[in-house]
């Protein structure tokens, strides 16, 4: 189990599963964040604590669901369904804790083209 939070640490969070790689995309919204995305099941994900602190942002097709911070701004993960409808998590890399990002394989998406 992996625990991560915002930067404020208001918004606390758990999530189960192995990381095998990191979605890197050039949409506006994630180029512009740094984000490294690890997808998991939506269930795989926990909030611990301050889910009354988090705030959401939709874009574009309003399909996914930008969970943010209230106190911090800091986007910890987003949630959504995958196209055959499971629910689904993508955790922000960077709001983990003790993870090395930098040893985790990145896969590139087109995301500008979505």
């Amino acid at each position: 189990m992996k625990s991560g939070s915002c930067h404020c640490g208001a918004v606390r969070f758990t999530v189960e599963g192995e990381i095998e790689q990191a979605m890197e995309c050039n949409c506006s919204h994630c180029s512009r964040k740094g984000f490294l995305l690890w997808f998991v099941p939506r269930a795989s994900l926990s909030i611990v604590s301050g889910a009354d602190k988090l705030t959401t942002y939709t874009f574009n097709k309003h399909v996914i669901q930008h969970q943010f911070c209230m106190v911090c701004g800091c986007q910890p993960f987003g949630l959504g369904n995958m196209p055959d409808g499971t629910e689904t998590a993508a955790i922000n890399l960077r709001c983990l804790e003790d993870v090395a990002i930098e040893s985790i394989p990145r896969v590139q998406v087109n995301g500008r083209d979505f």
